[in-house]
């Protein structure tokens, strides 16, 4: 028996695509039709990609057309699942800190580069600003930020704040500080497994008492590891600034840095990259710049990886001794150092400005599998 197309077409109609209200002929899932002899051969495309769906779909198409049309017929169905691509939108379903606006992570790819020192500088340019300021020194494994703040011997208060007991973080230059060196001692190796530093960072981040702040600067350790994912679960982070040198060796590591952040598992925006230690200018040759780790690699680096290039450091020994006496650098007054923090201070702020106005807030990111522990390809202000 030779079937008729339009009959087909007909049958169709009277079938409902799953989720949508319309019939198939109506609204275009029916794609195509072939007839030859008794032979059918319908093209369905549907937006519902449940199996159930797909089940049902094809089922309620060989009903149809054996009863309305030829019951004999031979019938092939080819189902394409059409799911609309969501976009990527990220909206805070964890737990978001009352009071502190921006959540800025400071990461680097490997240790040594400085990316201590750059958070401590940001942090107290930001106060000098004029912007309430909190860090919280979440390099469990070699926590610093105590001595470069100098406050190594001090202890966070136990206070009470609407029934509870939380921690008073400790405050120098403007800045409200969390550590692991609060609570160990000098000489102490920290050598928790995963979960134990997770539940510590769990601590110093939601039992503490922050008071209002609109910029929360997080010191990550190195790498692109546990503490990275276990930050990343428990708080919506705003954005990350990734610390190299110029040197291909650091380099290679950032690179893996923003590629962890611009994970789709992860997706937090990258704010740009900072050059630490660009060069080395003597304090008796101010002019002079040598480069002793390579010339503007982590420039290069931002324009190869499209994020923005935030500015850059120059190793300077007063920086480090600055760092070892617990007074940052930035501090100083009419300095080349104060000058490029300032500077670097600026466009991240601009940045996150940038960033705030044209993306949602970000998600605190649920890592159900291992999907995230996977290789990486490749205030309102």
């Amino acid at each position: 028996m030779k079937i008729d197309k339009k009959a087909v077409l007909e049958a169709l109609e009277k079938i409902t695509v799953p989720g949508e209200g319309q019939n198939m002929v109506e609204s275009g899932a029916v794609t195509n039709i072939q007839i030859f002899g008794d032979e059918v051969e319908v093209d369905i495309s549907i937006k519902n990609p449940s199996l159930q769906a797909r089940k049902k779909t094809e089922v309620e198409i060989l009903k149809i057309i054996h009863r309305e049309v030829y019951e004999k017929a031979k019938i092939k169905i080819n189902i394409k699942v059409d799911a609309p691509t969501k976009p990527k939108v990220n909206e805070i379903k964890g737990k978001p800190i009352p009071g502190i606006q921006n959540i800025i992570a400071v990461a680097s790819g490997k240790g040594g580069v400085g990316k201590s020192t750059v958070t401590a500088n940001l942090a107290v340019t930001l106060s000098k600003m004029g912007f309430k300021v909190g860090l919280l020194d979440a390099d469990i494994y070699g926590p610093s930020m105590p001595i470069m703040f100098d406050v190594a011997h001090e202890k966070p208060l136990a206070i009470t704040v609407n029934g509870k007991s939380k921690m008073k973080p400790v405050e120098n230059y403007g800045v409200k500080l969390l550590s692991i060196g609060f609570f160990t001692q000098p000489n102490q190796a920290v050598i928790w497994r995963g979960p134990m530093a997770s539940k510590a960072l769990n601590q110093m981040i939601f039992d503490a008492h922050w008071g209002e702040l609109d910029f929360m600067l997080l010191d990550l350790p190195p790498g692109t590891g546990d503490i990275h994912l276990s930050i990343m679960q428990s708080m919506p982070v705003t954005g990350a600034v990734v610390v190299s040198t110029p040197q291909e060796v650091a380099l290679a590591d950032a690179k893996k840095g923003v590629a962890m952040f611009q994970q789709d598992s992860i997706n937090v925006p990258v704010l740009g990259i900072v050059e630490n230690m660009a060069y080395f200018t003597p304090a008796e040759l101010p002019e002079n710049k040598y480069y002793i780790f390579g010339r503007e690699g982590a420039k290069n680096l931002a324009q190869d990886l499209d994020v923005p290039f935030l500015g850059e450091i120059p190793l300077v020994q007063s920086i480090r001794e600055a760092g070892d006496v617990g007074r940052p650098a930035a501090l100083q007054t009419a300095t080349p150092v104060e000058q490029a923090f300032e500077e670097l201070t600026k466009n991240v702020v601009q940045e996150l400005v940038h960033r705030n106005k044209s993306l949602p807030p970000t998600e605190a990111i649920k890592i159900t599998t291992m999907a995230g522990c996977a290789a990486v390809k490749g205030k309102k202000v």
